[in-house]
């Protein structure tokens, strides 16, 4: 499967589409924040301002300054899809995030979306 497309979308876009995924269900842009924060390393600061940069989605995940070292612990169904299953290391990272988003919306607390 060719996932040239998904990491060449626009961080901001996506961002923006996360986001407001977690907001319809009563999540806050804090909240989404914590989790990509938690996920990547980077800083409130930094999403921030790559929202504005024009940053691929790829080079946001490549360029992670910190990946959690717990990331692991996530598992579980993303659009049909296992995320532990997923063999692009680059798209698991994306699906990753992709599953935190599904678990805030659907109202997890955020000591077990962050796997303490």
């Amino acid at each position: 499967m060719n996932n040239d497309k998904v990491f060449q979308m626009d961080f901001g876009k996506v961002y923006g589409l996360l986001l407001d995924k977690a907001v319809r269900k009563g999540r806050t842009k804090a909240e989404v924040d914590e989790v990509i924060c938690w996920l990547t390393g980077y800083s409130p600061e930094q999403l921030e301002a790559f929202r504005s940069f024009g940053l691929c989605y790829g080079d946001f995940f490549r360029n992670a300054p910190q990946p959690n070292p717990n990331r692991s612990l996530i598992k579980g169904v993303v659009c049909g899809v296992r995320v532990e299953e997923v063999e692009d290391p680059l798209m698991r990272k994306i699906r990753c995030l992709d599953k935190l988003i599904d678990e805030l919306a659907k109202g997890k607390p955020m000591e077990k979306i962050l796997r303490k």
